[in-house]
């Protein structure tokens, strides 16, 4: 035994190492190229020059052309006044209303109706939740604008399910009708959803009626498809058992696929509230009222206490209807899973309690209404209760700013930091892509790397959609955005692999982790850029610090799920050979979860680009700044110019991530 292992030895080396130096010769040589590459492109920068400017096709200006057009003929034109209009004005009015009755009602009615809708559905605890919460709302002074943002998010879900859950039932009979709405549902999730904005903005003017309607469009998806895979998962045995009591195709749906579909329909519709309630906020910009207006606002004039107090409200809302629908979709799955039918005294007894439920909260918020009526009039949130925590945290604004910026004499605060990111990252990057590396280097070399992950259609794709954005007069801009987005995902990768790492080793660290990636995958995306600016003032650093925060949990979470998934046998074959946890580590488990990790990278880099345009209003500048600018101005060119700038870069970006992710978990 002890001469087998000397001359195992040797076979082992002599089969791995040509391999090792092969793949170290092959790194060597793809470096050598790479700077020779570099060098060359920037030898002939000053020969070949900026974009040609002359060569601007000025979509904007066709743009315009076509808003000054809807806007002469809104009044006239049969497309307007026999279908966009009515369209409008249906909204509208729904809108009007329902914000109209919620700031109308004695804000104890709202609450309590809030609280037995709560309690019902989810329980005790949610219940009371939503009661501290809606308190907040009134204590903070934002009453009147929490019901509009509360309005605004209700009509949007509300048409979002009146028209998703039909066109899901549709789609789950009819594989066809499926393939059909594919395409579409996923551009309709991979687009940044501030681009509904824009072409809804052309047709519906600013305000109430474009933000539902944006809305709407955003949160769609997720209604369409969980309905159709709620449908589609039905058991065959149950639908063909349907059948043979000669059940009509009316009759199965109602009475046996829907119902067996309800869990997933409800998460279907959890979903649509959280996407309705993220664009809600950013409606903002195009003068839709509530928080996000709030926000906006006070962000634009760097009141941070103001906008904090709305961002919570905001954060409130998103948290009580989370959880409402979370609890509805858990007792219908739980009602399925009980499987023992109820007596016709059981189900009696069911339904006199609810019953007696619904009167009793019916006749409370009768008298709730009556008292305000008779007694003390309940409009307004009573002032005596209200109170701001804005100058507290404007004043440890000014704090941080002053103790923070720099700790003492150390190089360490958030000032050297956000130096350190502008002179050794962004500068640099930005300089690499703009000044230094000519225009047509640029394309080829995203080109080669698309053909590299995807194959030459890519290319190809990637090259003239890269030559689109100069031909847009968006060059520089979109290199400027393009770095901004680089640093922003190698610094959540830089973070999240690590912490997915150690959220898959330790279960005690992942299961502190988990409510920390659940509370910002829950927030609405303008809340992120109030702590950043409290640390960081305004300019770039703020807006990638906001887009990692907002960004960084699916690489977590995808390389915590890719190295738990490694097979119990290949971690047991691993030790047996004597492996350490480093070794472990770095050359079985980081490996066989590669196809996971850049998944997750993939995600990451998605939402980084969803964050373009709200870095934007806090000093992101160009691509982003330009789609504010436009929205904010009504120059529907100059925004719909830069969307569609920002749209190409994440269709390229995501497509190039995605092949790379391929050629993992094909290798």
């Amino acid at each position: 035994m002890s001469n087998m292992n000397p001359a195992a030895e040797p076979s082992t080396s002599r089969e791995t190492s040509p391999g090792g130096g092969k793949a170290r010769r092959t790194l060597y040589i793809l470096i050598a190229a790479a700077i020779l590459f570099i060098v060359i492109a920037i030898a002939a920068r000053n020969a070949i020059g900026p974009f040609p400017e002359a060569w601007n096709i000025h979509l904007d200006d066709a743009i315009d052309e076509a808003q000054s057009w809807v806007i002469g003929n809104r009044n006239t034109h049969p497309v307007f006044r026999y279908f966009f209009d009515p369209i409008s004005d249906f909204i509208d009015s729904l809108l009007r209303g329902v914000e109209g009755a919620l700031i109308a009602a004695p804000w104890p009615a709202v609450i309590l109706a809030i609280f037995f809708i709560a309690f019902k559905l989810s329980g005790r605890k949610v219940a009371y939740l939503a009661t501290v919460g809606l308190l907040l709302m009134g204590v903070f002074d934002l009453w009147d604008e929490s019901m509009q943002t509360i309005a605004l998010m209700a009509v949007s879900v509300v048409i979002a399910l009146a028209f998703g859950i039909p066109i899901g039932i549709l789609s789950a009979r009819s594989d066809r009708l499926q393939a059909i709405l594919r395409p579409f549902l996923d551009a309709m999730q991979t687009l940044p959803a501030f681009v509904y904005l824009i072409p809804v903005v052309l047709l519906f003017g600013i305000a109430r009626v474009p933000s539902v309607v944006a809305t709407v469009i955003y949160a769609l998806p997720p209604a369409i498809r969980l309905t159709d895979m709620g449908i589609r998962q039905v058991p065959a045995d149950i639908t063909e058992a349907a059948d043979a009591y000669g059940s009509t195709e009316w009759q199965k749906l109602i009475k046996v696929q829907l119902p067996l579909a309800m869990p997933a329909i409800l998460v279907g519709v959890n979903q649509t509230i959280m996407m309705a309630l993220g664009i809600v906020v950013i409606a903002a910009l195009i003068g839709a009222p509530g928080l996000g207006l709030v926000v906006y606002e006070a962000l634009r004039r760097q009141h941070v206490g103001q906008a904090l107090q709305a961002g919570i409200a905001i954060v409130l809302i998103a948290i009580v209807f989370d959880r409402i629908s979370v609890g509805f979709s858990r007792e219908s799955e739980a009602s399925l899973r009980n499987l023992k039918p109820l007596t016709g005294e059981e189900m009696a007894v069911r339904r006199r309690n609810n019953v007696i439920y619904w009167v009793g909260a019916a006749v409370t918020l009768g008298l709730v209404w009556v008292a305000h009526r008779t007694l003390v009039d309940m409009s307004d949130f009573p002032a005596m209760l209200q109170f701001s925590i804005a100058k507290p945290v404007d004043a440890s604004v000014r704090w941080m700013r002053d103790n923070l910026y720099q700790i003492g004499d150390l190089p360490i605060g958030t000032g050297p930091f956000s130096d350190f990111i502008t002179i050794w990252l962004l500068n640099p990057l930005r300089g690499l892509l703009t000044d230094w590396l000519p225009w047509p280097v640029v394309i080829a070399g995203f080109a080669l790397l698309a053909y590299l992950t995807s194959g030459w259609k890519l290319a190809l794709f990637t090259a003239a959609s890269l030559f689109f954005l100069g031909l847009m007069g968006l060059w520089e801009m979109s290199m400027d955005t393009l770095s901004q987005v680089l640093v922003a995902v190698f610094i959540s990768v830089l973070i999240g692999i690590p912490l997915g790492v150690l959220a898959a080793r330790s279960d005690r660290f992942e299961a502190l982790l988990r409510p920390v990636l659940d509370f910002l995958q829950t927030i609405p995306t303008f809340v992120y850029l109030v702590p950043v600016i409290m640390l960081f003032n305004v300019g770039r650093v703020p807006g990638i610090m906001a887009s990692v925060l907002y960004a960084i949990p699916p690489v977590i979470r995808l390389t915590n799920l890719g190295i738990r998934r490694v097979e119990t046998e290949i971690i047991e074959a691993a030790e047996a050979f004597g492996s350490t946890p480093r070794q472990m580590l770095f050359k079985v488990q980081l490996p066989l979860a590669m196809p996971s990790i850049m998944m997750g990278v993939n995600q990451t880099m998605m939402m980084v680009l969803a964050m373009v345009v709200i870095a934007g209003l806090v000093g992101g500048g160009a691509l982003g700044l330009e789609a504010v600018t436009g929205l904010a101005k009504s120059q529907v060119g100059r925004g719909m110019q830069a969307g569609l700038a920002i749209v190409i870069l994440a269709i390229i970006l995501d497509r190039i991530t995605q092949g790379w992710a391929k050629q993992q978990r094909v290798g």
